[in-house]
């Protein structure tokens, strides 16, 4: 190990000893272009307790920031809130070189871990229920299922005596950083990076994160940290609220006065028609996003639909089909459930004209309410068409203004 990496502390006993990703830029299908943190913490109690692990490429940098508080030897315990990868990855080395008494995990937890490392985490293994606690002879653990946040194993752990919540992958972002805490960063970054998080990894729960939600309200914990696996630490009860309250919002997926214009071109005439939709929708008062498929990623579009109360999608016919592009985009969102929107489909054509078609069919199959039959263009769309568009986007931006609450 040839650098070394230092701990962070943040609470009297309670240490930082994750790892900083810089390079990452995909996680599991969305851009991650600043990079991220794979969070593991260290409480230094009686029973000294190690809280997740790190992706298995970086567990040199895992042991070097625990060896910097306490040889990692003397960890009495391990609690795993969560089985993928990138938090248990090198969950079995640090077991071996650890030894420790117990390894705390959830019923689902288990049959996850032993299912991912075929055996070698076997007998080693403790379940722990919703609603129980562990001693660690001066402090307390108490754990809560939070099932679907995002996986059925995922859980939170409470520390009494700290008021700190370790809440897994909930109230994360994918954030590289050297803060360490999320009142040391623009407010504008975080809120940007945390409803991206939530766009891309928790829409599709949003029923279930609702009812955790509630789940934790009625606990009634008294929290002053929130420590997730991915990003900076909560810390002070008002940015705790702000966070659980936009977690709220976007989990209501109620929709907002703003229209997504979002489409892909070959020779710029399925990007005119867009411009003019974009220009109807402006002039009838809602708020226009245009996205470019050729030069943005399916997890912007799907960030920018979190707050979104229209979708309008846009392509040319290639090969008797849709842009790819577009079937890209389109699938990707499909499997995070959005809801209550409404929107359409245009696009120009050569010969056959597919198209607008098969988008119509799409959005239909994601629930997206369609306001017209949508608008096709031969070629190079004439001035006709494209007032057609314009009032196509007014026509929506009309029927959003009656849809908001």
């Amino acid at each position: 190990m040839n650098k070394k990496y230092n701990a962070v502390k943040i609470t009297d006993s309670v240490y930082w000893v994750g790892a900083i990703d810089w390079q990452i830029r995909d996680f599991h299908g969305y851009s991650t272009d600043k990079g991220t943190t794979y969070n593991a913490y260290l409480i230094m109690a009686d029973k000294i307790t190690l809280v997740d692990t790190v992706k298995k490429p970086f567990i040199e940098e895992l042991i070097s920031r625990i060896s910097s508080v306490v040889d990692p030897k003397k960890i009495d315990y391990i609690i795993s809130n969560h089985s993928e990868m990138d938090h248990s990855g090198s969950l079995v080395e640090m077991t071996e070189l650890i030894g420790p008494e117990k390894v705390y995990v959830s019923k689902m937890g288990k049959k996850n871990l032993e299912s991912h490392f075929h055996g070698s985490m076997e007998g080693k293994l403790n379940e722990v229920k919703d609603g129980e606690e562990i001693s660690l002879g001066n402090k307390t653990v108490a754990f809560m299922e939070s099932r679907m946040l995002h996986w059925p194993d995922s859980m939170i752990s409470y520390l009494k005596e700290e008021k700190l919540v370790f809440s897994q992958d909930a109230f994360g972002m994918h954030l590289a950083s050297t803060e360490r805490f999320a009142d040391e960063l623009d407010d504008a970054l975080l809120e940007t990076e945390a409803a991206k998080y939530y766009a891309n990894i928790l829409l599709l729960y949003s029923p279930v994160v609702a009812k955790f939600l509630e789940k934790l309200s009625k606990a009634n914990l008294d929290i002053e940290i929130v420590a997730p696996d991915h990003g900076p630490i909560w810390r002070g009860k008002e940015n705790i609220r702000r966070i659980v309250s936009l977690y709220g919002t976007w989990a209501a997926q109620e929709p907002g006065n703003k229209a997504l214009v979002v489409y892909d071109t070959m020779w710029k005439s399925t990007e005119k028609m867009a411009r003019a939709i974009s220009e109807g929708l402006s002039d009838g008062g809602a708020e226009v996003r245009v996205i470019s498929l050729g030069a943005n990623h399916r997890s912007d579009v799907a960030t920018q639909v979190l707050d979104a109360g229209a979708l309008v999608v846009g392509s040319p016919t290639m090969n008797n089909q849709i842009f790819p592009t577009l079937a890209d985009t389109l699938v990707y969102l499909k499997g995070l459930k959005p809801k209550n929107l409404i929107g359409a489909a245009f696009g120009s054509y050569g010969w056959s004209g597919e198209s607008v078609k098969d988008l119509s069919r799409m959005l239909e199959e994601m629930g997206v309410e369609l306001v017209d039959e949508g608008i096709s263009a031969l070629f190079i769309p004439d001035d006709e068409a494209l007032g057609r568009c314009y009032d196509l986007g007014k026509s929506i931006a009309e029927k959003l203004s009656k849809n908001i609450k």
